[in-house]
């Protein structure tokens, strides 16, 4: 009986093995059979931009790789940008057609591409929007086109900013589970929804002006594209001027109401085309591959890009993790290579691990001793986001960046309450005084809190060291400005934790100035491993990924957020030095 169960399963496995083997050859087949077509653009085309994935700042797969474009997600901002830069100049691109539907990018990305988009414009080009509905990012990219259209039976959000924060200190009450809290700066907000049941007075003020700044920030682009003033976007957004289509064409926000054929005659009268031909749409997906090689600056001399994207931790780091590991092996490369005269390091993170973000700041000192280091804030850029970057020879940022929140803090997770409630009762035996510090099934000492808070302390003196020396401002200045407090970019300027407001170009500009360079070549890093790669090199990744998915679906999107930022803080290690929770703008 024995004999013929293993017989089975041997027979099974061999048989899903040489399944795997059959899908990957006819994958590989058709891949390779479509790896030489080329994307042929016709003359009087129309680029059709629609975001579907979440856009990354940089994906760092390999381009080459063909197995990329099918188990990659998201898009390169990147890749977005150089795709829009070519068509400017492609004679063979009239126009552009965007017809987004839920932007999944943060505010400073979508205003990367909204400049882009302008900047697409100068060359006489028109640039027409249409969605079925917009949400307020959406509209705010939309609204740099020539004309902005909706479905009649659409809707619009157009109400100003908001921010919600969940807090859990009832909870924690009523179940037993608590979170032990130490932290530095009367700002730092990321540990108040353990502590209180309610909104500080500090957290409402810098959130309200984080918030009005930002908004600020998109009123000044839509006012010049829509030729309205602030005042005026103002008082439509408090009266909910733009509930409806009707409503929203009625006060100057969008050009009209149009079922999609319509929309699509449209374009074809400003082709000049006949309503029964069609049009010579251009994926932006397919356009991108074509663009990939073209305008792009070259030199003998480069120019590094170091991407250092999603929160810091310990390890190597992926493009959604920022690893000391893949970050020291990065500035190490480029500041032995001596064809690498400038290093820009693109942030965009929350932050997270202090003891990472030091790593990596002590790399970018020692690159900096060698070639100049600038630093470009992408959607956010805040605690150990700013920490890395404290020391550059200059910081650009968007005006819708936010950064600063120069702040630590720890979390320690304690069920001394519940484990009394279901029975358990822990002993502990040591050998020495201290030797049993900490266990979660007892509260936590003052003794222990103590020397958290000690280590917290030195912590945060260390930050303000690196930040005053970086910035050249005493300790006490940075102080002043830090206690955890976030800004956006304007305002982060003005308090001089930037140098200028400007996007990644700025920046890579501003890198070739100090290196005094006037043609040179981009090389970015780090290089991530793909999606395929990762899944080859254990399927137990594809089960994970599974059953995330799974649980996405059932409870929706915005309560698995919810839920991967509560096992995300019970997961943390070591001190923080990161914003305050996952601000959800919207």
């Amino acid at each position: 009986m024995k004999f013929l169960r293993n017989l089975l399963a041997a027979i099974i496995g061999c048989l899903i093995a040489f399944g795997i083997l059959f899908f990957m050859f006819f994958l590989l087949t058709a891949l390779l059979g479509s790896a030489g077509d080329e994307v042929v653009v016709k003359e009087n085309s129309v680029l059709q931009i629609s975001f579907t994935e979440p856009i990354y700042d940089y994906q760092g797969g390999n381009a080459d790789d063909p197995f990329a474009a099918l188990f990659e997600q998201g898009q390169g901002l990147d890749k977005i940008l150089h795709a829009i830069s070519v068509a400017k100049n492609d004679d063979k691109i009239k126009g552009i057609s965007l017809t987004q539907g839920f932007l999944m990018s943060g505010l400073a990305q979508t205003q990367e591409i909204r400049n882009a988009l302008q900047d697409f414009k100068t060359e006489g080009k028109f640039v027409y929007a249409y969605a079925d509905y917009y949400g307020q990012q959406d509209y705010y990219l939309a609204s740099v086109a020539d004309k902005v259209f909706v479905n009649p039976q659409g809707l619009m959000d157009f109400k100003g900013l908001a921010s919600e924060v969940l807090y859990y200190k009832k909870l924690q009450e009523k179940t037993g589970l608590k979170m032990e809290v130490i932290r530095h700066g009367k700002y730092k907000s990321a540990v108040e929804p353990f502590l209180a049941d309610e909104m500080s007075a500090e957290n409402r003020t810098q959130l309200k002006e984080l918030l009005t700044s930002v908004w600020d920030a998109m009123l000044v682009d839509i006012a010049d594209s829509r030729k309205l003033s602030v005042s005026e976007l103002n008082t439509i957004a408090d009266t909910l001027g733009g509930r409806t289509a009707k409503m929203a064409v009625a006060n100057g926000l969008l050009d009209g109401v149009l079922y999609l054929d319509e929309y699509e005659n449209t374009i074809k009268e400003t082709l000049g085309i006949a309503k029964d031909k069609k049009v010579n749409y251009v994926e932006l997906g397919d356009y991108i591959k074509s663009a990939n090689n073209k305008n792009k600056p070259k030199g003998s001399n480069k120019i590094a890009v170091i991407y250092a994207q999603g929160e810091i931790m310990y390890g190597d780091g992926s493009k959604d993790i920022i690893g000391q590991g893949n970050m020291q092996e990065a500035l190490k490369k480029v500041r032995e290579d001596d064809a690498i005269k400038a290093v820009v390091m693109r942030v965009n993170s929350p932050g997270g691990s202090s003891l990472v973000s030091d790593m990596i700041w002590r790399e970018v000192e020692l690159t900096k001793a060698k070639k100049p280091v600038v630093v470009s804030f992408g959607n956010v850029a805040a605690s150990g986001g700013y920490y890395i970057a404290a020391g550059a020879n200059k910081i650009f940022a968007e005006p819708t960046t936010i950064t600063g929140s120069i702040g630590v803090f720890g979390t320690i997770p304690n069920i001394h309450e519940f484990a009394n409630e279901i029975g358990i009762n822990a002993e502990q035996v040591g050998t020495n005084a201290n030797s049993v510090d900490y266990s979660v099934f007892e509260p936590m000492t003052e003794q222990f809190r103590n020397q958290v808070l000690e280590s917290i302390e030195e912590t945060y003196d260390t930050f303000l060291d690196r930040v005053a020396t970086g910035r050249g401002m005493s300790k006490d200045e940075v102080n002043d400005i830090a206690q955890g407090r976030v800004w956006s970019g304007i305002d982060a300027q003005k308090i001089g934790l930037v140098d200028e407001l400007g996007n990644l170009e700025d920046a890579i500009a501003a890198a070739a100035e100090l290196a005094e360079l006037k043609e040179f070549g981009i090389k970015k890093y780090p290089k991530f491993k793909s999606e395929f790669e990762q899944m080859m090199e254990g399927l137990s990744g594809a089960k994970v990924k599974l059953g995330e998915q799974i649980i996405k679906e059932e409870l929706g999107a915005d309560n698995y957020m919810r839920l991967k930022e509560i096992k995300a803080f019970t997961e943390k290690r070591g001190i923080q030095a990161r914003l305050p929770y996952d601000l959800n703008i919207k």
